[in-house]
């Protein structure tokens, strides 16, 4: 599939689910929440005031960094109007939400002290584009938190390459999940340094990647 095909499915896919994101019934994206408290904990290590999340969706990990730190100030920014519409309705101050690509982030060089991305990286068709515009919109000594799927490299092939079609015959708009080698290519490509790739839990990616100072 082109780019194109692959973005046009994960809007379509999102524009049905935002209404109910983070509701009870929100199925198979009710995981996303067992991300935030490690990306939380993550935040927790270092001072920051900038800080954008790519693909953030209605805003759930924004909502709970603006109840801890209501001083900061957030992006988000999502691929899907729906979502960003459905976050803007709770009307948080010092965030700012805009639909727009994460592999082209619409903002300018050194803006913001660290970028999350949780679960919705595997969806991106140009991921070393994607790298790219993280590193130019960090600032120096700046890191990416970065939570998404992974497996072992067997499961990695099956998934990847026998799963994947029928996922996009269920509508949705999931492009490949990756490994550590996978991921530490696309820091190189991007002059990113990973400080840490960790398998945590079930089939759960942890990367750390630094901006050099």
């Amino acid at each position: 599939m082109t780019a194109k095909e692959y973005k046009d499915l994960t809007m379509s896919e999102f524009t049905k689910a935002a209404e109910i994101y983070e509701s009870d019934n929100a199925g198979v994206y009710n995981m996303c929440k067992k991300d935030y408290p490690d990306v939380l904990a993550e935040l927790e290590k270092e001072p920051f005031n900038d800080l954008l999340d790519c693909g953030c969706g209605t805003g759930p990990m924004l909502t709970l960094l603006h109840e801890k730190y209501p001083e900061k100030h957030y992006t988000g920014i999502d691929l899907t109007p729906k979502m960003i519409e459905v976050a803007k309705r709770k009307n948080m101050k010092n965030v700012e939400l805009i639909v727009g690509d994460c592999e082209n982030l619409p903002f300018a060089d050194n803006s913001f002290d660290v970028v999350i991305c949780c679960e919705s990286f595997h969806h991106y068709p140009n991921p070393q584009d994607f790298f790219n515009s993280v590193y130019r919109v960090l600032r120096p000594n700046g890191r990416l938190v970065l939570r998404d799927m992974t497996m072992s490299s067997a499961a990695l092939w099956f998934c990847n390459h026998i799963e994947m079609p029928f996922i996009h015959l269920a509508g949705k708009g999931d492009v490949k999940i990756y490994g550590r080698d996978d991921i530490q290519k696309l820091c190189d490509g991007a002059g990113l340094q990973m400080e840490s790739f960790e398998k945590r839990g079930f089939c759960r990616l942890h990367c750390v990647a630094r901006k050099a100072g």
